[in-house]
């Protein structure tokens, strides 16, 4: 029997059998085998007490912040309504009665007179003409006489112009001296008390006419007590 070449198994030039098949890249299933670096447990606690923390105190701070905003903006139109809009006032005296009595809470307007001028028959907060500048005294009166008029008060009455004024507002004639008759002057105001009996009410008839400039505001309502809630 004839045989074949053999192989030598210690010959340099044997090989291995191989799969058949693409081979794969030794470098490429290495790296693919790699994992990613462990995060150390140190910086893990670190990171996430700061996102709990931050997830904590990002509700709280946002909610006090817009507290805040909000209270500033609600100071700031208080504080420009009040300077511009409206104030309140407290009757003190006897001078207005019966319309107003000591201790009521007045709603003053203050719009009234910016886009309109004082009439006769409104009740205004004025300056206290006999107060020094840097004082800041304030009386409650009624309108009688306006620029260019002409104001008497003879025999318990007042007259504007030569014509008696119906005072429904009062309870009794002018218990004081006679006055007048007196030419207001311009952008000037005649200011009275209610209350004519005698020595009741310093006005204009011991001050004179006032300047527009001293008026603040027009008394719009009787607001406290409840009870004396009313337009005047």
């Amino acid at each position: 029997m004839v045989e074949g070449p053999r192989l030598d198994t210690n010959s340099p030039h044997a090989v291995e059998d191989a799969p058949i098949g693409p081979r794969k890249r030794k470098g490429s299933s290495d790296a693919a085998k790699q994992k990613k670096p462990a995060m150390e447990p140190s910086k893990k606690v670190k990171l996430g007490r700061a996102a709990k923390g931050e997830r904590n105190s990002q509700p709280w701070v946002a909610e006090l912040r817009s507290w805040l905003i909000t209270l500033a903006i609600a100071v700031l139109i208080v504080f420009g309504m009040h300077a511009f809009v409206f104030n309140l006032s407290t009757v003190k005296g006897q001078s207005m009665e019966p319309t107003l009595y000591e201790s009521e809470w007045l709603f003053v307007n203050k719009l009234a007179f910016l886009t309109g001028s004082p009439s006769n028959g409104d009740v205004v907060i004025l300056k206290d003409p006999a107060e020094d500048e840097g004082r800041k005294e304030f009386l409650v009166k009624r309108i009688v006489g306006l620029p260019g008029d002409t104001i008497e008060i003879r025999q318990g009455q007042l007259y504007r112009n030569g014509q008696l004024v119906v005072e429904p507002y009062t309870d009794t004639e002018i218990e004081d001296l006679d006055y007048g008759p007196d030419k207001i002057s311009a952008d000037h105001y005649f200011v009275m008390g209610d209350n004519r009996h005698a020595k009741a009410s310093r006005d204009s008839r011991s001050f004179h006419a006032v300047p527009r400039s001293s008026i603040i505001g027009r008394a719009d309502l009787i607001i406290w007590p409840i009870a004396r809630l009313n337009q005047l």
